[in-house]
């Protein structure tokens, strides 16, 4: 089956080489972009097992990104887990906003870990997300 693949959206350098480490480590393989269009290109192109993704970036940030991966029927079933320093209720508090401007509903992340980051926490959550059994392939 092999390795899962995790792709990392975030527009700083050093919490992309941090995630990828640390997913490393944990025995995934970090798929690594640094903003809302090439992280949406890569999705396309490597169809990843999961997407993790930074709400702040500039330009087509985060929570742009998301309502792409979540409103495309190639993407949309790939789980996300959000990560930011913005709080998970004014992340919700957008995403509700945003549905009041498209027709189609745009559904809450897998998972949403606010900044500082508890790295085992993460490693934790993917892999209950990754899990065999929880996603059909």
């Amino acid at each position: 089956m092999g390795t899962k693949k995790i792709l990392i959206v975030d527009d700083e350098l050093d919490m992309r080489i941090f995630l990828s480490t640390l997913l490393e480590t944990g025995g995934y393989t970090p798929i690594l972009t640094k903003n809302g269009k090439e992280g949406l290109q890569k999705a396309r192109e490597m169809q990843p097992d999961l997407i993790i993704l930074d709400v702040m970036m500039p330009g087509a940030g985060g929570v742009l990104m998301y309502k792409e991966l979540k409103t495309d029927s190639r993407l949309q079933a790939i789980p996300v887990i959000m990560l930011s320093a913005v709080s998970e209720k004014s992340f919700s508090h957008y995403l509700k906003m945003l549905k009041v401007k498209i027709e189609d509903t745009i559904p809450q992340p897998d998972a949403y870990l606010e900044k500082p980051l508890d790295h085992e926490h993460l490693l934790e959550l993917a892999g209950k997300i990754l899990s065999p059994g929880d996603r059909a392939d």
